[in-house]
């Protein structure tokens, strides 16, 4: 077995990943569709997709995109018939995968000796990633993202917004900095009965979010990048972990009219430039649907002074060989009845606009950690998102993994946290999910100092400071280098 795949199903790793709903022909159960206009949404598009055999579930107007649900097998081929769809497919599904460790891999052995948090008064000795992008914590001296009052309450000068499974809004490192959220997911979704469509019911239910939370704004027992920084939570991930495209573009929307500063998106998948197709070419557009409604999206965001960071993805892949991610992707995918065709990409990390972050770890200034994908034209930067360290890298030995080199953080204190036996509130992960929101940090601190720069001169501030990794100048590993934050502050023209 292939040693990255064995350790995906051993061993906590935050996982991005895009699956599909069971395609067009296949027994008639209800599938969900996205639909791209080529213009503006018609005014009759109820009934259009009524006649094609559907029912409209979510309207997005500013990308000219909808969301869709039909039980008719032929409710593909029925659109080809209506002038002015760009393109149409089964809605991809992005899928959230964080295995808890097995106790027969790796001795067995959870991290023990990280004392619980009512016996420290800090957790700084532990968070190595965050030391080492604020050097040492001298950025907080320049900027920490707000202001704090006499009565505790802060004053936020920026504000993140987290494109994830939500926020533990009641956690004591957290809570002071939420200023919101809002719930994408529909009632019932996975057939939960709790879900019921809430707009505030932002809680998480899976953990993910949280974790990626306290990188950027905790502030307590352990610091984030901008311990002072707004956080804004946009629920997308039922408690399954799962969130097809439409409702990830809903929050990306959302987030730009909350008029959020920055948007982080520990989230990808994979589309083909091309085409893809349902066994046969009989449904094929020229392009796909959620690949047209990502750039759409990011364009909006950006328009409306948004910077957006993603992270590269966990699957080892060159995302500069196209036909590389194809292979992938049918080898992955082949069994549910998809064929892909034609080059391949990342989303939403290879869409225009957004800042790629690949995952750096502790011990080596040459190597990326072994899971992140990686590319000369497609990272923009790294962030530590830690790994098993070196012993493990030079062996492949489950046997011989540290699990102290992944990266530490907040955890919903009602959840059973990952790795660490003995803590709540607290966990360690590793993953390009945990490097994505240390740059939407640096990101936030930065428009907090100067809220003038547009997010092209801060995705451009990021990497001109950035620290060179790997191979002098920009690489295909760490791209423009490991970012961080004391250095994009200190580079910042007054």
């Amino acid at each position: 077995m292939n040693r990255n795949k064995l350790i995906g199903l051993v061993i906590a790793i935050s996982l991005i990943m895009t699956t599909f709903i069971a395609p067009a022909g296949a027994a008639p159960t209800k599938n969900n569709y996205t639909i791209a206009f080529q213009k503006q949404i018609p005014a009759d598009y109820d009934l259009i997709i009524s006649k094609a055999g559907g029912e409209v579930l979510r309207v997005l107007p500013e990308v000219s995109g909808l969301e869709v649900q039909s039980a008719n097998p032929s409710f593909l081929n029925n659109l080809k018939a209506v002038e002015g769809i760009q393109a149409a497919n089964v809605s991809l599904v992005i899928k959230l995968d964080n295995e808890k460790i097995n106790p027969l891999a790796a001795n067995g052995q959870p991290v023990s000796d990280i004392p619980q948090a009512n016996q420290v008064d800090s957790y700084w000795k532990y968070q190595w990633d965050i030391q080492r992008i604020t050097h040492n914590g001298d950025s907080y001296a320049l900027e920490t993202g707000g202001v704090e009052r006499v009565n505790g309450t802060v004053i936020h000068k920026a504000v993140v917004g987290i494109i994830d499974s939500g926020i533990d809004f009641t956690h004591p490192d957290l809570k002071a900095n939420i200023v919101g959220g809002q719930n994408f997911v529909p009632a019932n979704a996975d057939g939960d009965s709790t879900e019921t469509g809430d707009p505030n019911d932002y809680g998480d239910r899976y953990g993910h979010g949280t974790h990626v939370a306290g990188f950027i704004a905790s502030n307590g027992k352990m610091k984030g990048i901008g311990p002072n920084l707004g956080i804004r939570a946009y629920r997308i991930f039922s408690a399954s972990g799962s969130s097809p495209t439409p409702w990830i573009i809903s929050a990306i929307l959302q987030a730009a009219k909350d008029k959020v500063d920055v948007i982080n998106m520990s989230i990808g998948g994979f589309d083909t430039i091309s085409r893809y197709t349902y066994l046969d070419d009989k449904n094929a557009y020229s392009d796909v649907a959620d690949a047209l409604l990502y750039r759409r999206a990011i364009k909006y965001a950006v328009d409306h002074n948004v910077t957006v960071v993603t992270a590269a993805g966990n699957e080892s892949l060159n995302l500069n060989n196209p036909t590389t991610i194809t292979s992938y992707l049918n080898q992955a995918y082949g069994d549910s009845g998809l064929q892909f065709k034609g080059a391949s990409r990342e989303i939403p990390g290879q869409t225009p606009g957004v800042i790629t972050v690949s995952s750096s770890n502790e011990w080596s200034r040459d190597k990326i950690a072994f899971y992140s994908n990686y590319g000369s034209r497609s990272i923009d930067v790294a962030a530590p998102g830690g790994d098993f360290g070196p012993i493990y890298d030079q062996t492949g030995d489950l046997n011989l993994l540290d699990l102290h080199y992944n990266t530490f953080s907040t955890y919903p204190t009602y959840m059973e946290p990952y790795i660490t036996s003995n803590l709540r509130g607290y966990a360690l992960m590793q993953g390009s999910s945990m490097a994505s929101p240390k740059v939407a940090g640096i990101a936030g601190v930065i428009k907090a100092h100067n809220p003038g720069l547009t997010p092209a001169q801060v995705a451009a501030l990021i990497r001109q400071t950035a620290v060179d990794l790997g191979k002098p100048g920009t690489d295909a590993l760490f791209g423009a280098g490991e970012a961080n934050t004391y250095y994009a502050l200190t580079g910042m023209k007054k």
